[in-house]
């Protein structure tokens, strides 16, 4: 997930940090370069419960998920549990409910207050793009200010270009709760709270690259 959904994807859920594990399963003997925060990043996974069921899986689709490490664009136990690893390694991650979906879950494959199991497995490492001004994007009307309707239409085009990336049932998931979402966002950034976010309240991207 990227842009406004990743920035406040944190507070869906406000709860206790419990304990991630990390199982390093295979570690190449030459190793280049480490991932860091900011990083580009194309891997293979396997999500089961902790009964072992199987919730997604990006070798079922032959296909990488590639996404960018430390911004918030996947949960935080991945953002966490993924540093500091080589091209070609895998690791087991073993996500407690505060590191991923909480207790709302997501969609119908993943229930709320579950334990989610990841194997990984590092394919490349990549340059991050530069950053975008997610204010500017966000400000369609150019006022310098934010309403809900502009968030709810901008947050409608983010989950569209990310069905593929999301679990089955979870762009559901998201659509129903979206005014929900809103209004957390509100709450988080609207210091205010006059109803709308200023370009000094706001605390995403908000400058173009020089």
């Amino acid at each position: 997930m990227k842009t406004i959904i990743c920035l406040f994807a944190a507070l869906v859920c406000v709860c206790a940090e419990d304990e991630l594990k990390v199982e390093n399963v295979f570690k190449p003997e030459e190793c280049e370069k480490l991932t860091k925060n900011g990083d580009m990043l194309s891997m293979h996974y396997t999500g089961t419960l902790a009964d072992g069921t199987k919730f997604d899986s990006s070798l079922d689709r032959n296909q990488p998920f590639n996404f960018q490490l430390g911004v918030g664009q996947v949960i935080k136990g991945w953002d966490q549990g993924l540093t500091d690893m080589c091209v070609g390694e895998k690791r087991k991650l073993v996500v407690p409910p505060s590191l991923g979906y909480g207790e709302q879950g997501a969609g119908e494959v993943i229930p709320g207050g579950a334990t989610l199991n990841f194997d990984v497995e590092l394919l490349s490492i990549n340059e991050a793009p530069p950053p975008q001004n997610v204010f500017k994007m966000v400000d369609t009307d150019g006022d310098q200010q934010i309403s809900r309707e502009e968030i709810q239409t901008y947050l409608s085009q983010q989950l569209e270009q990310q069905k593929g990336e999301m679990p089955e049932g979870q762009m559901d998931e998201m659509l129903q709760n979206q005014d929900k979402l809103i209004e957390e966002i509100f709450q988080h950034e609207d210091a205010d709270k006059d109803g709308f976010i200023s370009h000094e309240e706001f605390s995403g991207p908000k400058h173009d690259e020089l």
